[in-house]
């Protein structure tokens, strides 16, 4: 099963803190990019089907060991909130769902209460997220499906995910990879990017490229290497300006040099954890917490 996602999600940055066991091993990024040998466009445009497999899985494995505390991050705490989070952050980032839904889910803690709420009044709270119309009629009408056809509780099989208003194959997978266990493949725009940076397809197509990089892993891993994947395009390998010269995958990236390759120039463009900047989670899993990174402000502070 391979999930597809097309919001952006959000980030983070350093605190103090203690470390965990294996994030205390860890050599800063700059660090790691300073003592490896970088050649440009390393790969070979006629690489074989077996180097390519051998190439992307060194690259996840590289990336398991830079973050270490990976997470989906949309705040949930269930697989209702989960739904509705997914559902909003079409459009926007993951930071302003995560500053959205606590008002959300304090007003309308369960399908029953969101399925009886005033639209009105939900498109006020969903104001900042942008679409705000549209979002209220579909996170009212999921939760009125959820209690007419479901009893009240999330499905946890795909045919009957896509059923639920607003819900399509995307939201449904991301639910089912992340609330239920079940592996799923995230291709929202920063994996696209980097995938196609990587050369690990030259497809468009959101669904040719589930299939393409789903068919170098193991099922095992499709859903933390999409974690991964997507931490690292928003913390290092940016859309605009990647900092090639920090990035601990340089010497197997066929795109270096498209950044910033000086390592002092490219620490500067670190963002989040690594680069001094609060992440999307205000609540986030301990893990990322005890590495360093600081949890994002409410809706409205600062």
């Amino acid at each position: 099963m391979v999930v597809r996602r097309d919001s952006a999600v959000g980030e983070q940055n350093p605190a103090g803190g203690k470390k965990t066991a294996k994030a205390a091993k860890k050599v800063p990024v700059k660090a790691v990019a300073a003592a490896r040998p970088v050649k440009a466009n390393p790969v070979k445009k006629s690489e074989s089907r077996t180097s390519l497999v051998r190439r992307a899985r060194r690259i996840n494995r590289e990336l398991a060991e830079v973050y270490p505390y990976a997470h989906p991050e949309l705040d949930f705490e269930n697989p209702f909130q989960l739904v509705v989070a997914t559902v909003l952050s079409a459009q926007t980032t993951d930071l302003r769902v995560n500053q959205t839904t606590p008002g959300l889910f304090a007003k309308y803690p369960t399908p029953e209460d969101l399925a009886a709420a005033n639209p009105e009044e939900v498109e006020e709270i969903l104001r900042p997220t942008g679409f705000f119309r549209a979002k209220t009629k579909s996170v009212t009408g999921l939760s009125k499906a959820l209690v007419e056809q479901f009893g009240g509780e999330v499905p946890g099989r795909l045919e009957d995910l896509v059923k639920l208003p607003g819900v399509g194959r995307k939201t449904a997978f991301v639910v089912l990879g992340n609330a239920f266990g079940r592996p799923g493949i995230t291709v929202d725009t920063h994996f696209q990017r980097l995938v196609r940076r990587w050369q690990w397809t030259d497809a468009t197509d959101p669904d040719k490229i589930e299939a393409a990089v789903g068919a170098l892993f193991p099922k095992s891993e499709w859903t933390m290497l999409s974690h991964r994947v997507i931490f690292h395009g928003r913390r290092i390998c940016h859309a605009r300006k990647p900092a090639c010269g920090a990035c601990p995958i340089a010497p197997l990236c066929p795109a270096y040099g498209e950044g910033e390759t000086d390592p002092e120039k490219a620490q500067k463009l670190l963002k989040y954890e690594k680069g001094g900047f609060p992440g999307q989670r205000l609540k986030p899993p301990q893990a990322y917490l005890d590495a360093g990174g600081k949890p994002a402000p409410p809706l409205g502070a600062g």
